[in-house]
């Protein structure tokens, strides 16, 4: 899987505290390797967000992503569940 990232996602990622910053690291390699991956609790989002994805961190954070093609992604933005708002 190529993974790609956005300017805001590597923003709101360098103000995480940096043992969350390394969850978040070895969760995107994860994904990388196993995109469906059963701990990483991969979803479709639902509404204005219908056509993106999500996948968790941990319990309280989660990177929202986008399919750029069958085995190509961007990720959009990392955090808690306000990254849905965003």
């Amino acid at each position: 899987m190529k993974i790609s990232f956005t300017t805001p996602f590597l923003r709101q990622l360098r103000k995480l505290d940096p043992d969350l910053q390394e969850e978040v690291v070895e969760k995107v390699e994860l994904f990388q390797q196993d995109p469906n991956y059963k701990g990483l609790k991969v979803h479709k989002l639902k509404g204005r967000l219908k056509d993106r994805w999500s996948f968790s961190v941990n319990y309280k954070t989660r990177i929202v992503f986008q399919y750029l093609s069958s085995d190509e992604v961007i990720l959009l933005a990392v955090g808690n569940h306000d990254v849905y708002n965003s």
